[in-house]
């Protein structure tokens, strides 16, 4: 497990709310994955120049809780690309908000496709 963030700018950054909670103030292992499909989906529709959707998520873990008023922080980082389809490793970190000291809560690799204006797979266009 890595000890320190990486060092590329953030895909998306977001402080954890009561609603993205359970009833013991643990935000829900959903709302943390949507955060990064999010992210991931940023970093493909980029790349692809166009829409992409998630066609699998692989190795999830998650290695720490994270807590109502935490900061997220999500790195996307591209990984492989084929014909059609992007593998990009997403990692979440959370840093208290009254400290500096952040840790790597969740992780995994996001696969999408390019796909046209009819829903079809395309070919990725290279950056």
């Amino acid at each position: 497990m890595a000890d320190t963030p990486p060092s590329g700018q953030p895909a998306i950054r977001v402080t954890t709310m009561p609603a993205d909670a359970n009833p013991y103030g643990d935000i829900f292992g959903g709302w943390l994955m949507s955060q990064m499909d999010m992210a991931a989906g940023l970093t493909a529709a980029r790349y692809a120049k166009g829409r992409a959707v998630t066609i699998a998520v692989e190795g999830m873990k998650f290695h720490a809780p994270v807590a109502v008023g935490d900061e997220v922080t999500v790195y996307a980082d591209m990984v492989k690309v084929g014909r059609t389809s992007m593998t990009i490793d997403v990692q979440a970190w959370r840093r208290g908000r009254h400290t500096e000291e952040s840790c790597l809560v969740t992780q995994a690799q996001f696969v999408f496709v390019a796909i046209d204006k009819d829903r079809k797979p395309r070919a990725v266009v290279e950056s």
